[in-house]
């Protein structure tokens, strides 16, 4: 923040001349209001309104040593009282005690500023009786009495919105209207299609003997009206029907349309995966997917709405089952998603170089690299669109604040996302935070076909050079983890903004998980023949990836502690661990391919997870939005169980994949099955 760390001298007096300038700084109407308020809740009487601004404050609760240290009171409340002169405004005001800290929601005359707030704070204007209506945290919770005043933020009552809201709903709004007037539209042409052809048919099968596939039956005639229509007015009508159906602007609407985009999305057929084959990969997918969203609707939360964060740190610290929602090794599931997209880039450029007579040339390249903007983009734009107009639409609550940094970020580094390279900015300016996997996906996208290059000129060279690429990004992680003192166990990396800053994001930390995929799809797409011959090999294969697993998730929890120097054991760890959990993915991929995935196989290549996986992208760029949206909408803070954090799961799940499969038939799919050459 901006403002600096201002002491709040509420036991020690002020100046005479710091009085002064202060005192200029409160307009007249906001003190005379301000002193109506209080006057009034001090009467023996007071009028409603009062009450209701004074019952609106925020005041301590329980389970401070838990976590709960925050006041938010009730901004709805407090909008709800209206006095003769002025309502109520809410306003917080966040504070450091000792070590804790912690804001206070308060409801004060809509005539103050935000910087007459903070002017009426210092002086301790607000007291009922003798007593604060800002009391620091007594001294049995808290060592030091005094508290500083960090700043102050008033919740506005009315949204404002500046071109770059209004151009970026509108954005949206269009992204949705041209699939939904094409859908129209192709309905229409079809119907008007099928309305020229019916009568024809059957009127021929009454008068002129016009069997079911056109043949005229005019026993003798030579000439004839049906039903008023000239035969040759019906063939006019039907040319140029046909003549449209093969133009360009018709093939257009046809790819944009509903009757083609959701066309196979809820197909639970288990072979459908682009261009064949792999089907473990869907139930690999959904489950990673699902992994993420799980600790992502713990993580959001945590950052600033529990009531017992340090009741929540200690439960997920003591046990490995957490490590499916926030703890332990931070979310594995994104090196699953990069291996995914490594072997899937490497076999869709063999299978295109396969394609275009064994030439891998630099049009190909282009057009390669196209076809993945065309797929990611569009949607990737929707959602930042979507945040962007979201902030200046929707009357936030009181947890909001802490998000709109990152988020307003867009407006300034929207560039970022458009280049696919906000990763490589500095973490507090990734425009859409959760994006940034965008970025470093398309990075390492990239670097697949210099791989395939090498592999197609020499296997030595290209040996030597993926094997330098891997020891490199092993290497770089450990160097940065020893020097920067980073953590590598959840929630620890949470207070850690070097972690992302430095090696969360970057490219050259997270690069093996995808250069181990693009290896595996290389291998799995020019195979001759099977690489396990016996039924042994599968089984010491199984022993050793399911231990790997296992040994990778409790060696976190063995590190978990933040040392104060350098530690080898975590910089070996934190470049190893990611690698390693790739290939032991791959092993499940290749058992899987092979023969031997027993109903380790069976259950990934389950028909019900096609249609999840068929969604996933969309899912993936949404479902944050749904747990920002609820986050930011509440009034009061969560209480962390078991229970509560399941059912914020399910929630967020059944909204993301409703609105999944929305925007990929609405926006995903259309450019994906947008050609540009017209037939």
């Amino acid at each position: 923040m901006a403002l600096g760390w201002v002491k709040l001298c509420l036991l020690a007096g002020l100046s005479t001349f710091f009085n002064r300038t202060q005192a200029l700084a409160v307009s007249k109407q906001c003190m005379m209001d301000t002193n109506t308020f209080l006057r009034e809740i001090n009467q023996d009487k007071p009028k409603e309104y009062a009450v209701v601004m004074y019952d609106a404050f925020g005041k301590m609760g329980s389970n401070v040593e838990g976590g709960s240290a925050n006041q938010p009171g009730l901004l709805q409340q407090c909008r709800s009282a209206h006095s003769p002169t002025f309502s109520g405004q809410y306003c917080q005001v966040f504070l450091l005690q000792g070590t804790i800290q912690y804001f206070v929601g308060i409801c004060v005359p809509d005539s103050c500023d935000e910087e007459e707030v903070q002017t009426l704070v210092l002086y301790d204007t607000f007291k009922y009786g003798h007593k604060s209506l800002i009391p620091p945290l007594p001294s049995i919770l808290v060592n030091d009495s005094t508290q500083e005043l960090i700043m102050t933020h008033c919740l506005s009552k009315t949204v404002t919105s500046d071109a770059a809201d209004v151009t970026c709903l509108l954005v949206c709004c269009l992204l949705i209207v041209i699939p939904l007037a094409a859908t129209l539209f192709t309905a229409t042409i079809r119907w008007q299609r099928n309305r020229a052809v019916t009568p024809s048919e059957e009127s021929t099968s009454l008068n002129t003997g016009l069997d079911m596939y056109g043949t005229l039956k005019t026993n003798g005639s030579t000439g004839g009206v049906i039903n008023g229509c000239s035969i040759e007015e019906t063939d006019s009508v039907s040319r140029g029907s046909s003549y449209f159906s093969q133009s360009c602007v018709y093939q257009c609407l046809k790819a944009f349309s509903l009757q083609t985009t959701s066309r196979g999305i809820f197909s639970t057929s288990s072979t459908r995966v682009p261009e064949g084959g792999y089907s473990s990969l869907n139930g690999i997918r959904v489950l990673s997917l699902l992994w993420i969203m799980c600790g992502h609707s713990a993580q959001f939360p945590v950052i600033n709405n529990l009531d017992n964060y340090k009741d929540w740190k200690k439960t997920v610290e003591r046990s490995p089952l957490y490590v499916f929602s926030l703890s332990g090794p931070v979310f594995l599931a994104v090196d699953t998603f990069l291996l995914l997209g490594g072997l899937l880039s490497a076999r869709s450029l063999l299978n295109s170089i396969q394609r275009a007579e064994d030439k891998l040339s630099p049009g190909l390249v282009l057009g390669y690299l196209f076809r993945r903007l065309k797929r990611i983009q569009p949607l990737h734009l929707f959602i930042m669109c979507l945040t962007i107009g979201l902030i200046s639409v929707v009357h936030w609550g009181p947890y909001w604040f802490p998000f709109i940094d990152n988020v307003m970020d867009c407006k300034t580094y929207w560039w970022g996302n458009l280049l696919l390279i906000s990763n490589l900015l500095p973490v507090h300016e990734i425009c859409v935070p959760w994006t940034w996997y965008l970025s470093l996906d398309f990075q390492c996208y990239a670097t697949t076909p210099l791989l395939v290059y090498f592999y197609r000129m020499n296997r030595c060279v290209f040996a030597v050079v993926a094997g330098g690429l891997l020891l490199t990004t092993m290497l770089a992680s450990s160097v940065v983890t020893g020097l920067l003192r980073l953590p590598v166990f959840q929630p620890s990396t949470l207070t850690s903004e070097n972690y992302v800053l430095y090696y969360y994001v970057k490219p050259h930390t997270r690069y093996g998980p995808f250069l181990i995929g693009i290896l595996t799809g290389i291998y799995l797409t020019s195979r001759k023949g099977q690489l396990l011959k016996h039924k042994w090999q599968a089984v010491l294969g199984w022993l050793c990836c399911l231990s790997i697993l296992a040994a990778l998730i409790g060696s976190a929890y063995a590190l978990k502690g933040n040392s104060a120097h350098p530690s080898v054991p975590q910089a070996l760890y934190q470049g190893l661990h990611r690698p390693v959990w790739a290939l032991a993915i791959t092993w499940i991929i290749l058992a899987c391919e092979e023969g031997y995935g027993g109903i380790i196989c069976s259950v990934l290549s389950f028909g019900g997870w096609v249609p999840l996986a068929n969604i996933s992208f969309a899912c993936y760029l949404v479902h944050p939005v749904f747990i920002l949206l609820y986050i930011g909408l509440q009034e009061t803070p969560i209480h962390y169980t078991d229970l509560n954090f399941m059912y914020l799961f399910l929630g967020h799940l059944v909204l993301t994949v409703a609105a999944g499969f929305v925007l990929t038939a609405l926006i995903e799919k259309p450019y994906v099955l947008l050609k540009w050459k017209c037939k």
